[in-house]
């Protein structure tokens, strides 16, 4: 065993002791143009999954700050609706005020009503 890895061959001007390079050696041999081939298309592929990737990537960040401007756009005018409801709401409130009669104004009419019905 010893003596195989001492044993040097010379394959295509180099010099090879380890038996994977042996295995590479043999595997260029008989796939060579092959593997060139799909590594050319390999390295195509990868590219253009790059160029994909940047491309969705792209995407996303417009989306993103689309997102962001509508959510902001809804943030605002969700507000001013609100504002809205309370001018609203405290302009009914002040209507109520002055149109309901207080309690004791309310009281002192009934007894003045009962009062003249009892008269009669």
């Amino acid at each position: 065993m010893a003596k195989e890895k001492t044993i040097v061959e010379e394959q295509n001007g180099q010099t090879v002791n380890d038996p994977s390079s042996k295995i590479e050696a043999i595997k260029n041999l008989i796939f060579g143009e092959n593997i060139a081939a799909y590594n050319s298309e390999f390295e195509t592929v990868k590219k253009d999954i790059s160029a994909k990737k940047k491309e969705l990537e792209d995407f996303i960040e417009d989306t993103r700050k689309e997102l962001n401007q509508a959510i902001d756009n809804l943030s605002t005018d969700i507000s001013i609706r609100i504002t809205e409801l309370e001018d609203n709401l405290a302009d009914k409130v002040e209507m109520l005020d002055t149109k309901k009669v207080d309690k004791k104004t309310l009281g002192d009419l009934l007894i003045a009503m009962g009062e003249k019905i009892n008269s009669k």
